[in-house]
């Protein structure tokens, strides 16, 4: 039986993520507040800031900014920003 959380990102009762995918204090709470539809969500925006702005994951400023803007993302209602990145139009 799937674990339901109050996720912080999508402000609704949904699935929780099945274990802690991210480690510490904040993957605690990832863990206690995402969604893994909100998690997915936040893959999804990590590969496109990570292509598109060509972080490393082996430099340490890099894994902060990607940290910086999962935070923004998945607890602060952020977007992440992509330099030069414009989104299709839905129609």
């Amino acid at each position: 039986m799937s674990r339901i959380i109050f996720c912080h990102r999508l402000n609704k009762e949904a699935e929780g993520l099945d274990f802690q995918m991210y480690p510490g204090e904040l993957g605690k709470r990832i863990y206690n507040e995402i969604s893994k539809e909100a998690w997915s969500q936040w893959m999804a925006q990590q590969t496109m800031l990570i292509n598109e702005n060509k972080l490393n994951m082996m430099n340490a400023e890099h894994r902060k900014q990607i940290e910086q803007a999962m935070i923004s993302f998945l607890f602060e209602g952020g977007e992440v920003q992509v330099q030069g990145y414009i989104p299709e139009e839905k129609v």
